[in-house]
């Protein structure tokens, strides 16, 4: 379960990169240190997930399925999680639609099934 909320998570951040066409190696860094420091990826891992991530088609709602599975209880690590989502978002430009993809998935996080 620990691996899938891994790539989950990555996917999850990845995806605010991806759909804001953010410079990805203006935005590795930060990625790169929110993966290394949540789930000890290597910086190598890391660069994998968020480059696979911006080049393949993915369902997102699964992927924030299985967060909300492997966190439902736990409302403090959702928190952390949406903080760092944050800290991406405003790591460049920021458009109104960040905030909506945002609240978006801070609605389904907090969702538990």
């Amino acid at each position: 379960m620990e691996q899938r909320l891994k790539e989950s998570v990555g996917v999850l951040m990845a995806h605010i990169i991806k759909i804001d066409n953010r410079d990805i190696e203006k935005e590795m860094p930060i990625f790169c240190d929110i993966m290394g420091t949540n789930f000890n990826c290597s910086q190598e891992e890391a660069e994998e997930i968020l480059h696979k991530t911006i080049n393949k088609e993915y369902n997102l709602d699964e992927y924030l399925d299985t967060i909300n599975v492997a966190l439902c209880e736990d409302k403090i690590s959702k928190f952390h999680l949406l903080e760092q989502l944050n800290h991406v978002i405003y790591s460049d430009t920021i458009s109104p639609n960040d905030y909506k993809v945002f609240d978006e998935i801070k609605e389904k996080l907090f969702t538990c099934k």
